[in-house]
Protein backbone atom coordinates (compact mmCIF):
# COMPACT_ATOMS: atom_id res chain seq x y z
CA UNK A 1 0.00 0.00 0.00
CA UNK A 2 1.33 3.24 -1.41
CA UNK A 3 0.34 6.71 1.02
CA UNK A 4 0.93 10.19 0.70
CA UNK A 5 2.71 12.08 3.56
CA UNK A 6 4.10 15.30 3.26
CA UNK A 7 4.58 15.99 -0.33
CA UNK A 8 5.33 12.67 -1.86
CA UNK A 9 4.26 8.97 -1.90
CA UNK A 10 5.64 6.49 0.23
CA UNK A 11 5.45 2.77 1.37
CA UNK A 12 2.39 2.40 3.73
CA UNK A 13 4.83 0.31 5.86
CA UNK A 14 7.62 2.38 6.56
CA UNK A 15 5.52 6.00 6.43
CA UNK A 16 6.04 7.43 10.10
CA UNK A 17 4.00 10.44 11.60
CA UNK A 18 6.07 11.62 14.98
CA UNK A 19 4.47 10.85 18.13
CA UNK A 20 4.57 14.47 18.91
CA UNK A 21 2.13 15.15 16.15
CA UNK A 22 -0.72 17.19 17.65
CA UNK A 23 -2.90 15.08 15.76
CA UNK A 24 -2.02 12.00 17.83
CA UNK A 25 -1.50 13.48 21.33
CA UNK A 26 -4.70 15.83 21.57
CA UNK A 27 -7.12 15.20 18.31
CA UNK A 28 -6.05 18.38 17.04
CA UNK A 29 -6.57 17.56 12.98
CA UNK A 30 -9.61 17.23 10.77
CA UNK A 31 -10.28 14.87 8.26
CA UNK A 32 -12.00 13.56 5.15
CA UNK A 33 -13.23 10.59 3.94
CA UNK A 34 -14.27 9.83 0.47
CA UNK A 35 -15.91 7.48 -1.82
CA UNK A 36 -13.29 6.20 -4.98
CA UNK A 37 -14.44 3.78 -7.67
CA UNK A 38 -12.07 2.93 -10.19
CA UNK A 39 -9.79 5.53 -9.32
CA UNK A 40 -12.30 8.29 -9.38
CA UNK A 41 -13.17 10.06 -6.03
CA UNK A 42 -16.64 11.50 -5.62
CA UNK A 43 -17.60 15.04 -4.51
CA UNK A 44 -14.01 15.93 -4.16
CA UNK A 45 -14.34 19.49 -4.36
CA UNK A 46 -17.06 19.43 -1.88
CA UNK A 47 -15.46 17.02 0.69
CA UNK A 48 -12.16 19.82 -0.06
CA UNK A 49 -14.17 22.61 0.57
CA UNK A 50 -15.43 21.16 3.74
CA UNK A 51 -11.93 19.99 4.95
CA UNK A 52 -11.48 23.71 4.73
CA UNK A 53 -13.96 24.78 6.54
CA UNK A 54 -13.13 22.07 9.31
CA UNK A 55 -9.43 23.38 9.47
CA UNK A 56 -10.23 27.15 10.13
CA UNK A 57 -12.76 26.11 12.86
CA UNK A 58 -10.51 24.48 14.93
CA UNK A 59 -7.83 27.64 13.69
CA UNK A 60 -5.80 25.71 11.59
CA UNK A 61 -3.69 26.94 8.14
CA UNK A 62 -5.85 26.12 4.95
CA UNK A 63 -4.79 22.96 3.21
CA UNK A 64 -3.52 23.87 0.15
CA UNK A 65 -6.16 22.46 -1.94
CA UNK A 66 -3.92 21.50 -5.14
CA UNK A 67 -1.71 19.29 -3.20
CA UNK A 68 -4.40 17.53 -1.65
CA UNK A 69 -6.24 16.80 -5.21
CA UNK A 70 -2.45 15.57 -6.31
CA UNK A 71 -2.42 13.69 -3.01
CA UNK A 72 -5.65 12.16 -3.69
CA UNK A 73 -4.75 11.49 -7.31
CA UNK A 74 -1.37 9.93 -6.46
CA UNK A 75 -2.65 7.41 -4.04
CA UNK A 76 -5.49 6.12 -6.37
CA UNK A 77 -3.41 5.84 -9.05
CA UNK A 78 -0.65 3.64 -6.73
CA UNK A 79 -3.42 1.97 -5.36
CA UNK A 80 -5.86 0.40 -7.86
CA UNK A 81 -9.16 -0.71 -6.43
CA UNK A 82 -12.37 -1.29 -8.13
CA UNK A 83 -14.12 0.62 -4.78
CA UNK A 84 -12.13 2.15 -1.80
CA UNK A 85 -12.13 4.79 0.87
CA UNK A 86 -10.04 7.32 0.19
CA UNK A 87 -8.95 9.04 3.88
CA UNK A 88 -7.50 12.72 3.67
CA UNK A 89 -6.25 13.59 7.43
CA UNK A 90 -4.77 17.34 7.88
CA UNK A 91 -3.13 18.15 11.74
CA UNK A 92 -1.56 20.40 13.34
CA UNK A 93 1.59 18.71 13.21
CA UNK A 94 4.62 18.05 16.13
CA UNK A 95 3.60 20.44 18.77
CA UNK A 96 4.71 20.53 22.29
CA UNK A 97 2.90 17.63 24.74
CA UNK A 98 -0.56 19.26 25.25
CA UNK A 99 -2.64 21.36 24.14
CA UNK A 100 -0.38 24.56 22.55
CA UNK A 101 0.45 24.43 19.04
CA UNK A 102 4.14 24.25 17.71
CA UNK A 103 5.72 26.00 15.13
CA UNK A 104 6.99 23.03 12.68
CA UNK A 105 4.10 23.06 10.17
CA UNK A 106 0.71 20.97 9.85
CA UNK A 107 0.42 17.51 8.63
CA UNK A 108 -1.23 16.05 5.39
CA UNK A 109 -1.42 12.23 5.10
CA UNK A 110 -3.77 10.53 2.07
CA UNK A 111 -4.52 7.07 2.48
CA UNK A 112 -7.24 4.59 0.48
CA UNK A 113 -7.96 0.89 1.31
CA UNK A 114 -10.32 -1.34 -0.42
CA UNK A 115 -14.44 -1.56 0.92
CA UNK A 116 -17.37 -3.58 0.24
CA UNK A 117 -20.53 -1.78 -0.89
CA UNK A 118 -23.19 -1.53 1.71
CA UNK A 119 -26.06 -3.50 2.43
CA UNK A 120 -29.35 -1.74 1.14
CA UNK A 121 -30.78 -2.08 4.81
CA UNK A 122 -29.29 -1.98 8.76
CA UNK A 123 -30.34 -2.53 12.20
CA UNK A 124 -29.63 0.71 14.18
CA UNK A 125 -29.41 1.76 18.09
CA UNK A 126 -29.97 4.63 20.33
CA UNK A 127 -27.51 5.84 22.42
CA UNK A 128 -27.75 7.88 26.19
CA UNK A 129 -25.08 9.67 24.98
CA UNK A 130 -25.65 13.70 23.23
CA UNK A 131 -24.02 15.23 20.98
CA UNK A 132 -23.18 19.07 22.26
CA UNK A 133 -24.31 21.61 19.77
CA UNK A 134 -22.81 24.36 21.72
CA UNK A 135 -19.59 23.20 21.49
CA UNK A 136 -16.69 24.68 19.82
CA UNK A 137 -16.43 21.55 17.54
CA UNK A 138 -19.55 21.11 16.32
CA UNK A 139 -20.10 20.49 12.82
CA UNK A 140 -16.39 20.07 12.04
CA UNK A 141 -14.87 16.54 10.89
CA UNK A 142 -12.51 16.74 13.82
CA UNK A 143 -10.19 13.89 14.30
CA UNK A 144 -11.43 13.27 17.90
CA UNK A 145 -13.71 10.39 17.64
CA UNK A 146 -13.44 8.71 20.84
CA UNK A 147 -16.86 9.36 21.90
CA UNK A 148 -18.04 7.73 17.91
CA UNK A 149 -15.91 4.73 18.92
CA UNK A 150 -17.48 4.02 22.20
CA UNK A 151 -21.39 4.29 20.63
CA UNK A 152 -20.02 2.48 17.88
CA UNK A 153 -19.23 -0.26 19.89
CA UNK A 154 -22.25 -0.35 21.83
CA UNK A 155 -23.97 -0.47 18.74
CA UNK A 156 -22.07 -3.60 17.45
CA UNK A 157 -22.74 -5.33 20.38
CA UNK A 158 -26.29 -4.54 19.62
CA UNK A 159 -26.02 -6.42 16.17
CA UNK A 160 -26.40 -3.22 14.58
CA UNK A 161 -24.10 -0.74 12.26
CA UNK A 162 -24.80 2.37 13.56
CA UNK A 163 -25.74 4.82 17.34
CA UNK A 164 -28.15 7.50 16.57
CA UNK A 165 -27.58 10.81 19.12
CA UNK A 166 -29.67 13.44 19.99
CA UNK A 167 -28.36 16.49 21.19
CA UNK A 168 -28.13 18.20 24.51
CA UNK A 169 -31.89 19.43 24.08
CA UNK A 170 -33.34 16.24 23.10
CA UNK A 171 -33.52 16.95 19.75
CA UNK A 172 -32.52 13.96 16.67
CA UNK A 173 -29.24 14.95 15.45
CA UNK A 174 -26.94 12.70 13.47
CA UNK A 175 -24.71 9.21 13.53
CA UNK A 176 -21.83 8.80 14.85
CA UNK A 177 -20.42 8.76 10.98
CA UNK A 178 -23.78 9.33 9.22
CA UNK A 179 -26.90 11.73 8.89
CA UNK A 180 -30.08 10.47 9.85
CA UNK A 181 -33.60 11.10 7.41
CA UNK A 182 -37.00 10.36 8.46
CA UNK A 183 -40.53 10.37 6.76
CA UNK A 184 -43.24 11.38 8.66
CA UNK A 185 -46.72 11.39 6.96
CA UNK A 186 -45.06 10.84 3.35
CA UNK A 187 -42.90 14.05 3.42
CA UNK A 188 -38.66 13.66 3.70
CA UNK A 189 -37.07 15.61 6.80
CA UNK A 190 -33.49 15.73 8.12
CA UNK A 191 -32.40 17.45 11.18
CA UNK A 192 -30.41 20.93 10.59
CA UNK A 193 -27.03 21.42 10.73
CA UNK A 194 -28.11 23.53 14.06
CA UNK A 195 -28.82 20.52 15.90
CA UNK A 196 -24.53 20.16 15.90
CA UNK A 197 -25.19 17.37 13.44
CA UNK A 198 -22.37 17.65 10.54
CA UNK A 199 -23.01 18.72 6.80
CA UNK A 200 -22.59 15.36 5.24
CA UNK A 201 -22.06 15.41 1.91
CA UNK A 202 -24.09 12.60 0.87
CA UNK A 203 -26.78 14.83 3.17
CA UNK A 204 -26.80 18.07 0.84
CA UNK A 205 -27.07 16.10 -2.01
CA UNK A 206 -29.73 14.17 -0.95
CA UNK A 207 -31.59 16.72 0.48
CA UNK A 208 -31.19 18.45 -3.08
CA UNK A 209 -31.59 15.81 -5.55
CA UNK A 210 -34.74 14.11 -2.96
CA UNK A 211 -35.98 17.21 -1.71
CA UNK A 212 -35.94 17.07 1.86
CA UNK A 213 -36.78 19.49 4.13
CA UNK A 214 -34.79 20.38 6.77
CA UNK A 215 -37.13 20.29 10.08
CA UNK A 216 -35.97 20.98 13.70
CA UNK A 217 -37.43 16.96 15.24
CA UNK A 218 -37.65 15.61 18.59
CA UNK A 219 -35.71 11.97 19.31
CA UNK A 220 -38.13 10.37 19.80
CA UNK A 221 -39.74 10.72 16.03
CA UNK A 222 -37.57 7.72 15.39
CA UNK A 223 -40.28 5.87 17.31
CA UNK A 224 -42.91 7.13 14.80
CA UNK A 225 -41.38 7.47 11.70
CA UNK A 226 -42.53 5.41 8.41
CA UNK A 227 -39.03 5.50 7.05
CA UNK A 228 -35.38 5.70 8.02
CA UNK A 229 -32.46 5.94 6.39
CA UNK A 230 -28.93 7.14 6.93
CA UNK A 231 -26.78 9.04 4.47
CA UNK A 232 -22.95 8.92 4.59
CA UNK A 233 -19.91 8.40 1.71
CA UNK A 234 -20.01 4.79 2.17
CA UNK A 235 -23.67 4.21 2.86
CA UNK A 236 -25.02 6.27 -0.16
CA UNK A 237 -28.20 6.13 1.33
CA UNK A 238 -29.10 3.35 3.08
CA UNK A 239 -32.64 1.81 4.59
CA UNK A 240 -33.05 1.36 8.39
CA UNK A 241 -34.77 -1.93 9.03
CA UNK A 242 -34.66 -1.76 12.96
CA UNK A 243 -33.97 0.88 15.47
CA UNK A 244 -33.41 -1.01 18.95
CA UNK A 245 -36.52 -3.03 19.44
CA UNK A 246 -38.76 -1.42 16.62
CA UNK A 247 -39.04 -3.01 13.40
CA UNK A 248 -39.78 -1.61 10.15
CA UNK A 249 -41.43 -4.04 8.36
CA UNK A 250 -40.81 -2.44 4.82
CA UNK A 251 -37.04 -1.24 4.50
CA UNK A 252 -36.20 0.43 2.33
CA UNK A 253 -39.90 1.93 2.02
CA UNK A 254 -40.86 3.71 -1.24
CA UNK A 255 -39.97 7.15 -0.44
CA UNK A 256 -36.24 6.00 0.29
CA UNK A 257 -36.49 3.10 -2.64
CA UNK A 258 -36.81 6.50 -4.50
CA UNK A 259 -33.90 8.53 -2.90
CA UNK A 260 -31.96 5.60 -3.77
CA UNK A 261 -32.65 5.58 -6.81
CA UNK A 262 -32.25 9.17 -7.48
CA UNK A 263 -29.21 9.37 -5.74
CA UNK A 264 -27.69 6.38 -7.33
CA UNK A 265 -28.46 8.06 -10.75
CA UNK A 266 -27.30 11.36 -10.25
CA UNK A 267 -24.19 10.44 -8.37
CA UNK A 268 -23.09 7.83 -11.94
CA UNK A 269 -23.73 10.76 -13.85
CA UNK A 270 -21.49 13.35 -12.36
CA UNK A 271 -18.77 12.50 -10.14
CA UNK A 272 -17.87 15.90 -8.87
CA UNK A 273 -21.64 17.12 -8.28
Amino acid sequence: MRIWLDGALRDGDGARVSVFDHGLTVGDGVFETLKAEHGQAFALTRHLERLTRSARGLGLPDPDPEEVREACAAVLAANPMPLGRLRITYTGGVSPLGSDRGQEGTTLVVAAAETARRPDSTAVITVPWVRNERSAIAGLKSTSYAENVVALAEAHRAAASEALFANTVGRLCEGTGSNVFVVLDGELHTPPVTSGCLAGITRALVAEWAGAKETDLPFDVLERAEEVFLTSTLRDVQAVRRIDGRTLTTAPGPVTAEAMRIFAERSAADVDP
